[in-house]
């Protein structure tokens, strides 16, 4: 090794072709030749080099000449050249050594042809630059044998066209003879060809490969044209040569009108100018190939269209870049192609070599860019009006085939498309951020709305921008996530930073990064979202319990506007009858405070937390002519805050409606109670008058009858309506993942108990008989108090007559005289004649209640609803009303045949 150092660089350089080739020193002169003319010249590849790729093919050529040993041996030097850092061109030296030994059987003659070529090529200057064709990016990892059999007369050069089976479809190709060894450089020319034609099936694009432009590329088309007339040429028609056609469709692949192929334009299509005489299946070819530069104009209208429309928006702007990108790749085929009608030195003289193209080799070459513009025209179609995550479920819905290589392509311009959205994405699920200028991303925003609804309003979905590969759970997930942290900012005013909440990198990804995100919805893209997810909703839950009390606000409804609280419901109404008795139009609210604050304090209810006793107050509801104070009498609970999100205006009027509904049953029961104290009362000092026992037993049926109907009913309410929906409503909340969860349980609290309290449009008919009851109630009251003054009065009156009576005969003289005494008679004989009065009173009212009670049960049986039936039963559990009503029979029976249809 050390011998080795001290040698020249040209003897190393002639001991390497020698250890290639196998051969001997004179044998490699041509060889050695050829690469110190290279290594001298200051050559500089226009495209970016890639020495994995040239790497990869060398270990091939030696897996394919059975030499995996030497393969493994390569490897191992190359990792540690790699390690060493000695030489800054690897690439280069890597290429060198592959094209010395591409093939070790060809004739020496060859090569010695082709290093001619690059000395007469090459000017005198040490320094200059040889004539070299421009490489692709990506070199073919394989490539078939590059030695074909020669032909008498000339020699076929091949090429990389050749593993496509051009040469078994076509025959030999007459190679040009002007320049020895010219079919070699053809050869190599097409196999940089065909490095290129798959480089552009790669989905990605080199930063630093040349983009030719249409303008870019020279103009041999004019130079190069035909100018011999045929015999057909008088009859005003032009034969040309398939070389010519080649050239012009060149040009037609950049959208450029050549001289004998132009666009039509009211066909919408290129064709060949009809005085050209060329064979039917020549014409065909051309047709089929010129379908490439309307497919290019077709994608090049779109981008030239929608690049500079800003409103576009950012995902627009990245589809035209896709699409760019693309074409960009697609020029580079175009440019190596060009490079291959005329071989040219670099200072332009043409050396004669000329193009092995023909149009045969060209379907074959563009068929893979054929397909892959037809998929970007596809896509330019469909995408016509489209924009944001419209744009791009567009684009996901093109993916879905079973083409690889199509795959491959759109999966490519979806990460393009979709990297803008997951840049949405992130700004908003980890800072709360929503920065959609041109309304792209599947959240909107609406300013109008104030703060107090911003839960509600603020933040919606906006469905027709949502990508379809976002399903609907994780796009309301991604919604609650930034629609929290907003929450938190401006409604809870909490200050903590987002990061601290959700921990997790905000960085948005690579294109490619967010292409693999999003066709992995299931694992890592769902893994995101629920981290996020579940970090802001347990913070924002947190927040609201601790630091705003909702939960114990709820109890408090509960409580108070759903009469939980017993002991102070009872004795607030104990306190505002006197009050409430009166007009409507005489009660004063601070009045009634007074009373309200009263009852607290003589109650359990002043052991809760001043937070939420503060909030309880009094509300006197709009008056009607001939209200009292029972008819516009409400409790009120003030919110405000963060708890208006769950305790809305909507929700509290629900609660209003309820209470009034609740207030106005405990009051029936209140009445009753009244007229149960009254009969036990009354009835012994009522005793001895005997001609009311009739009328005083009608009272105690009667009465009996309400109290029973109301204590099933309070039941009812009390129980299976509020008690069983608190306590599932408390389940939920404990059990909720985020604020909408406990908004959406509190909705269905609250609907669940006003439809069963009757208070829904469905069940107006049973809320009014169920009103009218009640009517009924009150009415009983005043004609039991009216009865019971006029005997009280009458009981008196007697007992006085009796007492003057008494004292009379006390002093000795007569007791009454006969006057006193008939008038005595006369009143007593009105008041009897006024009992039968009364006796009809009760029993019209008690038949008109009877009557509406089993109107109601007959509404009750009818419902839908089996809780209503089921009170049906009870409340005429000795079928009392039944055996008196034939609907309610009828009714009774029809339930039982929808419960058993068996029977």
């Amino acid at each position: 090794m050390a011998g080795l150092d001290q040698k020249s660089p040209n003897v190393l350089l002639q001991s390497l072709c020698c250890r290639i080739t196998g051969k001997s020193e004179a044998e490699v002169a041509h060889q050695f030749q050829y690469a110190v003319r290279v290594i001298g010249s200051n050559y500089a590849p226009t495209i970016e080099r890639d020495e994995f790729l040239v790497s990869e093919k060398i270990k091939k050529e030696f897996v394919k000449q059975r030499r995996e040993a030497d393969a493994a041996l390569f490897s191992e030097l190359h990792r540690k050249l790699q390690s060493q850092g000695v030489l800054k061109n690897r690439w280069s030296i890597l290429y060198l050594l592959l094209s010395l030994c591409e093939d070790p059987r060809k004739p020496a003659t060859r090569v010695a042809n082709y290093a001619t070529l690059f000395a007469q090529a090459l000017p005198r200057d040490a320094h200059s630059t040889p004539y070299y064709c421009a490489r692709p990016q990506s070199l073919p990892l394989s490539y078939p044998d590059r030695n074909l059999c020669t032909q008498s007369g000339g020699s076929m050069g091949s090429s990389g066209v050749s593993s496509l089976g051009i040469y078994a479809m076509n025959g030999p190709t007459p190679t040009p003879q002007s320049l020895p060894g010219g079919s070699q450089v053809v050869g190599d020319s097409l196999r940089q060809q065909l490095g290129a034609r798959l480089a552009w099936n790669l989905p990605s694009a080199s930063p630093s490969a040349p983009a030719p432009t249409s303008r870019g590329l020279p103009n041999t088309a004019g130079r190069s044209a035909p100018r011999q007339r045929r015999d057909g040429e008088a009859s005003g028609t032009v034969e040309i040569s398939e070389a010519a056609l080649v050239r012009d469709i060149l040009y037609v692949f950049q959208g450029i009108d050549g001289k004998f192929i132009k666009m039509c334009s009211p066909e919408n299509c290129y064709k060949i100018d009809a005085k050209i005489a060329i064979s039917k299946s020549l014409r065909d070819i051309t047709s089929r190939l010129a379908e490439l530069g309307w497919l290019h104009n077709k994608v090049r209208k779109y981008t030239d269209q929608r690049s500079l429309d800003r409103a576009f928006g950012l995902v627009g702007q990245s589809f035209c870049a896709a699409l760019h990108q693309e074409l960009k790749e697609y020029y580079r085929l175009l440019s190596v192609l060009h490079s291959q009608l005329q071989v040219e030195d670099d200072q332009g003289v043409n050396v004669g070599v000329e193009s092995s193209l023909t149009l045969r080799r060209l379907l074959v070459w563009t068929y893979d860019p054929k397909i892959r513009l037809k998929t970007l025209a596809a896509l330019v179609d469909y995408c016509q009006g489209r924009k944001g995550g419209e744009l791009a479920s567009t684009v996901h819905a093109y993916g879905k085939t079973g083409d690889p290589n199509m795959r491959a392509l759109v999966q490519h311009i979806l990460g393009l498309v979709s990297h803008p959205i997951l840049n949405f994405l992130y700004r908003w699920i980890y800072d709360g951020e929503l920065e959609d200028t041109y309304h792209e991303f599947f959240v909107a925003s609406d300013p109008t709305v104030k703060t107090d609804r911003l839960w509600h309003d603020k933040y919606t979905l906006r469905k027709s921008m949502m990508p379809s590969f976002i399903t609907m759970d994780q796009a309301r997930k991604v919604l609650l996530i930034g629609k929290s942290i907003n929450f938190l900012h401006q409604v809870c005013h909490d200050r903590t930073p987002p990061g601290k909440i959700t921990p997790t990198s905000k960085s948005a990804d690579s294109p490619k990064d967010a292409a693999e995100l999003f066709t992995d919805l299931e694992g890592a893209f769902q893994g995101r979202i629920d981290a996020a997810y579940f970090e802001t909703s347990k913070y924002l839950l947190d927040v609201l319990n601790k630091n705003y009390l909702l939960l114990e606000h709820m109890q408090a409804m509960r409580r108070y506007l759903l009469l939980g609280q017993g002991d102070f419901i009872r004795h607030l109404m104990d306190l505002l009858k006197p009050e409430l008795a009166r007009p409507a139009t005489t009660l004063y609210q601070h009045n009634l405070t007074g009373i309200l604050e009263t009852a607290v304090r003589a109650t359990n209810a002043q052991f809760d937390s001043p937070e939420i006793l503060k909030r309880l107050d009094v509300r006197l509801l709009e008056v009607s002519p001939g209200d009292t104070g029972w008819d516009v009498f409400s409790l009120d609970y003030h919110v405000e805050g963060p708890i208006a999100t769950v305790f809305t205006r909507e929700c509290m009027s629900h609660y209003l409606r309820v209470f009034n509904f609740l207030w106005r049953a405990k009051r029936m029961e209140y009445i009753l109670t009244d007229i149960w104290k009254g009969q036990m009362c009354n009835a012994k000092l009522l005793k001895g008058m005997p001609e009311l026992s009739g009328v005083l037993h009608q009272c105690h049926i009667l009465a009996s009858e309400m109290v029973h109907f109301i204590h099933q009913m309070q039941y009812y309410i009390t129980f299976e309506v509020l008690e069983c929906s608190c306590d599932e409503l408390w389940n939920k909340v404990q059990q909720a993942q985020d604020l909408d969860h406990i908004i959406a349980a509190h909705e269905v609290f609250l609907d669940t108990i006003i439809s069963r309290c009757l208070l829904d449009t469905n069940s107006r008919a049973l809320l009014n008989q169920l009103r009218a009851i009640f009517d009924q109630i009150i009415e009983f009251q005043n004609a039991q108090d009216a009865l019971y003054r006029a005997a009280l009065e009458e009981l008196q009156l007697r007992l006085q007559f009796e007492e003057k009576k008494r004292q009379r005969e006390t002093e000795g003289e007569w007791g009454v005289t006969a006057a006193q005494e008939e008038e005595e008679k006369k009143r007593v004989q009105e008041f009897q004649d006024a009992i039968p009065k009364m006796r009809s009173q009760l029993r019209i009212l008690t038949h008109f209640y009877q009557g509406i009670v089993q109107q109601f049960l007959v509404l009750l049986m009818t419902s839908s609803d089996e809780s209503l039936q089921f009170l049906s039963f009870r409340l005429d559990f000795n079928e009392h009303y039944k055996a008196r009503e034939p609907r309610l029979r009828a009714s009774l029976g029809a339930t039982r045949g929808r419960r058993n249809p068996s029977m």
